[in-house]
């Protein structure tokens, strides 16, 4: 792995940093030394120092504070030439011109578009190919099994569901749905070498300006085309821009509802009295999906806010040019906000218990409502054709993937009866 020189920081600016693990060895004791560190606490981004908020309340004020911005020429350790596109996590800051790396009215041009391709009226259309596509898959699950009858549920069917969808939504042919799975796999990966995640970044933009080119001579009833034909304010979005933001829809439309359906289930078996009251109906899927978001959030930590002046947050102060870090699960454990139990699963849990799990704020999470949908079908689906699942392997054997920004599993081995 290629790691910079580290960001020029007086020593004691960042001593008992919590640095966060690439290898994701242990999420729970790394989540449990963030919260101890502090509202705001100082972390080690692979050599690279940076600020993250731990605490619900402190962020849901940081994620609509105008001081912070996504404008990477904002960062310091970036102008200077400290941090250069060597850093492994480079391309989830520097990602092109998107909806999610600009600010104010320029964020509201790119975003608009995309908003209104995914209102609820939108997903409640496109709910009965959903449905048709879980029901493609449990199939496949059911025949996929080895000569043990195990088979593993991330591989077979958490993961295609969401590209398949995001796909459709998009116009991504389906042929080519197993190789952006792999391109995004790798990509995230902190065992890829930077110079192949470089050269994949580049494969991707082709990729993706090659589709945006094809839709803007041919175009279909996709996001695609809409973001093409789109004129918000009089001005259409440049191909960069349409580019930019197809890359990171389809990034996080399909991560994170492969991490909340893994996740959900995962709960649920190690919680065998909860999953019985949802199969009997005395609590609500809803109520599984949004407790499974807040306790084993998706997304572990989403980079990068910047600085544009001093901020005094929680006894510290962020400093003009430093970056912010936003640890969602972290915050998803805040007992300030979800209790004394907040490290317990409790799908009972009041609801007036919010997460903050899609974000807050501006740059809220464009998709939360698609993943939101996804799992509600995909969760009572699964469970209701195959209620005796369970692991086909201890709980305690089932491995993170080394992805320092996704809650991701590796594999889910299952027996389906």
């Amino acid at each position: 792995m290629n790691c910079p020189h580290t960001a020029a920081a007086p020593a004691d600016r960042n001593a008992g940093a919590v640095a966060i693990d690439p290898l994701v060895r242990d999420l729970d004791g790394e989540t449990a030394r963030l919260r101890d560190a502090g509202v705001l606490a100082r972390i080690d981004l692979l050599g690279v120092p940076a600020w993250t908020v731990t605490r619900h309340a402190e962020a849901r004020r940081l994620l609509v504070d105008q001081r912070l911005v996504k404008d990477i020429d904002a960062w310091e350790p970036w102008r200077s030439g400290v941090v250069t596109r060597a850093w492994p996590l480079i391309g989830m800051i520097d990602a092109g011109r998107s909806m999610f790396t600009v600010d104010g009215a320029e964020h509201r041009r790119l975003r608009t578009k995309t908003s209104q391709a995914l209102t609820p009226r939108r997903l409640e259309a496109i709910r009965p190919a959903i449905e048709e596509f879980t029901g493609e898959l449990l199939d496949r699950l059911e025949a996929g099994r080895d000569e043990n009858g195990v088979v593993d549920l991330k591989a077979v069917f958490a993961q295609p569901l969401p590209m398949k969808v995001v796909g459709m939504l998009m116009g991504v042919d389906e042929s080519r749905h197993a190789m952006l799975t792999r391109q995004y796999k790798a990509f995230f990966s902190m065992l890829t070498p930077q110079d192949e995640r470089l050269a994949l970044l580049a494969e991707l933009d082709v990729f993706y300006t090659d589709l945006v080119r094809e839709k803007a001579a041919r175009p279909t009833d996709d996001l695609t085309s809409a973001l093409i034909l789109a004129e918000e304010g009089g001005e259409p979005l440049t191909e960069e821009e349409v580019v930019g933001n197809l890359k990171a829809m389809v990034a996080a439309g399909h991560e994170t509802t492969i991490g909340l359906v893994l996740n959900a289930v995962r709960a649920l078996l190690s919680h065998p009295d909860q999953l019985r009251m949802v199969l009997d109906g005395e609590a609500g899927w809803d109520a599984v999906i949004e407790e499974t978001l807040r306790w084993d959030t998706p997304t572990t930590h989403l980079l990068m806010r910047f600085a544009t002046e001093d901020i005094a947050v929680g006894g510290e102060v962020i400093r003009k040019g430093e970056g912010v870090v936003v640890s969602y699960r972290a915050i998803g454990r805040d007992t300030g906000q979800h209790g004394p139990d907040a490290d317990a699963f409790d799908i009972t849990r009041p609801t007036r218990n919010r997460h903050m799990t899609f974000g807050h704020g501006p740059h809220i999470c464009p998709g939360a409502a698609l993943s939101r949908v996804e799992a509600g079908i995909a969760l009572p689906a699964l469970f209701g054709r195959f209620p005796g699942l369970r692991l086909a392997v201890p709980d305690a054997e089932i491995t993170k993937l080394p992805v320092m920004t996704q809650n991701d599993i590796a594999a889910f081995p299952v027996l389906l009866d």
